[in-house]
């Protein structure tokens, strides 16, 4: 007896030796960020920029570097855009010294007669150039009046209009002569606000008529609105932040009151209407860059067009905007039960003065579709577009052909509903007509003249290749072609896409999985989904090709089988999917993930489907607790990195437009129709092992929302980890990367069973 026990001693600590990693495995995972991979891919071509002549120029990325081209479609060429040689020797004559293939700029601009290009340089030996591309020689370019800061620069690039005291001023850029266009601006009621809670800038919101003489914008009204608070750390007194953040179910959010600005007669004429809700349909703002969402100008400059929101997203009405006198009349409205909008960004109607047309974008029939209105009178003339798949941007408008050219998804029967096509179709509906053959994604710039367009099409597995078309999609010449050989050399491979069945049994639903480059079929590797859930978006992201998605195939590289999967509930697809937990937020698609994850571990025998993680930021942070406490039997392990756990306590539009108005449903104190979808109601589920992180100044989500979850974890006598940066962000800024390692080393620890390099530090060793 005493011999065996002797020998079972002996024996134990074999037994509990945990496998180690290294710094060498990490550094291994390492290369397959994007700042390794990326530089590996040659045969990449950025933004068209168009000539007046069709003539246009881009840059391509090259084994050795860049260079740029000048392609004239209509001679089918391709020629170098000058000699890069001698520019490259002419800009080292006087000033840094640089080789043709590493010219120190990636855009330029060009003289109006084409003999000399002016370009800007970056720090830290910024300055701006312009360089003869006939004689070749380089001067500094002459001073120029800079815009003033956070401006916004009229479309003939002769004005500037930016707020200063809550009011708006316009620059005469040459010469510099200020105006100021209001005068009643006061805090909390000042004119362009660029502040939607969640985020807030100084740059104006505003959109400049075509020919430069006037100005839409409104006045924003915060008055009586809720305060967010955030506190900054630092020796001595903290540093407060307050500012204006409406809450759902707050009684007071923003308001607009629109306005039309004559800047030549500093006239401010404002529209005879009640001021509008906050509200857009294409985004959480009412700010698309720095342009007022759902607006349009006549191209005369005589009206506006704009869509007004009810706060709820459940109603829109379109109107007309006189800019004269400020008459508005309504021409139509629409109504969902739901929420109206794609949340894209990008408007999807036209107005057509010289037919009295109205192009209108609308999901009535379950599909992004077009319809023709008469622009006089508000009626429904005809639809435009029909059967499966949406409209997802007009690209050009061709009032004289009557023809339309758009970007759709879904339309081509067999594959991936997620990639974009282009189409041409006519308004009255006839000769709906695909452009681009080729099975991926297509992302096109059609030419101002609309004879040509630039395609370059992907896939998650395919690199990219470039092509100039005619406007019926005719090939004219390839371009591009990118080389991934570099990469491939290292080992690299792509994701594999994969489609398995939602919820329900029937529907499908795509991801992609990423598995290690070392892969062995014959053992079992732990399963993490990377979970980022919507309703505006879904965990793939692009269909195009990308030699690195954030850290996914790193982190497939430590021992994991990696997966994003796009869940009921995310756009892209029907109206009724992008539905599917409207009204009950703490879905998440969550039941997509554990359906698609048990497909995939039943397909696949090296997937280990008792070992399964999940981690997410933002929203995907609030899908990750949700699965922690909700599924807590599958999910082992979960990392919520800034999630919008209650999103009471959230941006009001977000919640409003996906989860309805806040409502009370009962007597109990937080009985409303929010109080379910909240993370802390469920927290006391918690059985796995979870990491909470925050950034204590994020304003995007507050950190209370995690700040929630942790104390009712604290209440329910729950284990758990918790990671603050008390001066960060919403996305962590510089600690980034020790987040990103902080998520390595827990799946690590907790889901792979090993034990991690202590205190690694991604980007500081030399990568193999």
């Amino acid at each position: 007896m005493k011999r065996i026990l002797f020998a079972l001693l002996i024996a134990s600590p074999a037994l509990g030796q945990t496998r180690t990693l290294t710094a060498d495995d990490y550094a291994r995972a390492e290369r397959w960020l994007g700042s390794n991979t990326a530089p590996l891919v040659s045969g990449t071509s950025g933004r068209p920029m168009w000539l007046p002549d069709g003539r246009f120029t881009y840059r391509a990325t090259t084994p050795a570097g860049s260079a740029f081209w000048t392609v004239n479609p209509a001679r089918k060429t391709k020629v170098a855009a000058f000699d890069h040689a001698r520019l490259a020797a002419a800009y080292s004559a006087v000033a840094t010294r640089v080789d043709a293939d590493h010219l120190p700029f990636q855009a330029f601009e060009y003289s109006a007669d084409i003999k000399s290009i002016t370009f800007q340089t970056p720090p830290p030996r910024s300055g701006r150039w312009t360089c003869d591309v006939v004689a070749y020689t380089c001067i500094s370019a002459p001073a120029v009046t800079p815009p003033p800061r956070n401006s916004v620069t009229s479309p003939d690039g002769k004005r500037a209009a930016y707020i200063k005291n809550h009011n708006l001023f316009v620059m005469e850029l040459a010469g510099g002569k200020e105006s100021q266009l209001t005068t009643d601006g006061i805090t909390d009621f000042g004119y362009a606000t660029n502040n939607a809670g969640w985020v807030k800038s100084d740059m104006p919101v505003l959109t400049w008529s075509p020919d430069s003489r006037k100005i839409a914008t409104f006045q924003h009204d915060g008055r009586g609105v809720s305060e967010m608070y955030l506190v900054r750390t630092t020796v001595g007194a903290p540093v407060l932040d307050a500012w204006k953040y409406p809450l759902p179910g707050d009684s007071v959010i923003f308001r607009i009151s629109r306005v039309i600005i004559d800047v030549d007669a500093g006239k401010v004429v404002r529209l005879q209407m009640p001021p509008d809700q906050h509200r857009s349909t294409v985004s959480d703002h009412i700010a698309c860059g720095t342009r007022i969402c759902d607006l349009l100008w006549y191209p005369d400059a005589s009206a506006v067009a704009f869509i007004s929101s009810s706060r709820d997203h459940k109603q829109a009405w379109m109107r007309i905007a006189d800019a004269s006198t400020g008459a508005v009349r309504t021409l139509f409205d629409e109504t969902s039960k739901t929420q109206i909008g794609d949340a894209s960004g990008v408007e999807n109607f036209r107005i057509l003065p010289t037919s009295k047309d109205l192009i209108w974008w609308s999901e009535r029939d379950d599909w992004g579709q077009l319809y023709l209105y008469d622009l006089a009178t508000g009626q429904l003339k005809s639809k435009i577009t029909n059967g499966s798949g949406n409209v997802d941007d007009i690209e050009r408008v061709d009032e004289k052909s009557r023809s339309i050219w758009f970007v759709g998804g879904g339309k081509e029967a067999g594959r991936d509903p997620y990639f974009q096509h282009f189409y041409k179709v006519g308004m009255d509906g006839r000769n709906q007509m695909p452009l681009t053959p080729e099975n991926a994604n297509h992302v096109v710039v059609m030419s101002p003249d609309g004879k040509h367009f630039v395609d370059v099409f992907s896939t998650p597995t395919t690199p990219p290749t470039t092509v100039v078309r005619d406007a019926a999609g005719k090939l004219v010449m390839e371009l591009e072609k990118a080389d991934v050989s570099k990469l491939v050399a290292t080992g690299w491979r792509p994701p594999t896409p994969f489609t398995a069945k939602a919820r329900d049994g029937k529907t499908d639903i795509y991801g992609l999985m990423f598995t290690p480059t070392r892969f062995d079929s014959t053992k079992k590797y732990p399963i993490i989904d990377y979970i980022y859930p919507g309703p505006q978006s879904g965990s793939v992201g692009s269909r195009s090709f990308s030699a690195a998605r954030g850290d996914h195939q790193a982190l497939a590289e430590l021992g994991f089988i990696v997966v994003a999967i796009d869940g009921m509930g995310t756009p892209g697809r029907s109206k009724s999917f992008h539905d599917a937990y409207y009204g009950d937020m703490g879905d998440n698609t969550l039941p997509d993930q554990v359906a698609g994850i048990k497909e995939l571990a039943s397909r696949y025998r090296w997937i280990d489907g008792d070992k399964v993680g999940i981690w997410g930021h933002s929203g995907g942070g609030f899908a990750t607790a949700a699965a922690m406490f909700k599924f807590p039997d599958f999910f082992k392990v979960g990392i919520s990195e800034s999630g919008n756990h209650d999103n009471r306590n959230y941006e009001d539009d977000w919640g409003e437009r996906y989860q309805g108005l806040l409502a009370k449903n009962g007597p109990a104190v937080g009985a409303d129709n929010y109080a379910d979808e909240a993370n802390q109601t469920h927290a006391r589920n918690l059985k796995g092992k979870l990491m909470l992180a925050h950034g204590g100044m994020d304003a995007n989500v507050p950190p209370y929302n995690t700040y929630l979850v942790v104390d009712a974890l604290e209440r329910a006598g729950k284990d758990f980890d918790l990671v603050v940066f008390p001066n960060a962000g919403h996305g962590y800024g510089p600690l980034g990367n020790y987040m990103m390692r902080r998520r390595w080393d827990y799946f690590v620890r907790n889901l792979l069973g090993a034990e991690p390099p202590k205190e690694y530090e991604i980007g500081r060793r030399p990568v193999p």
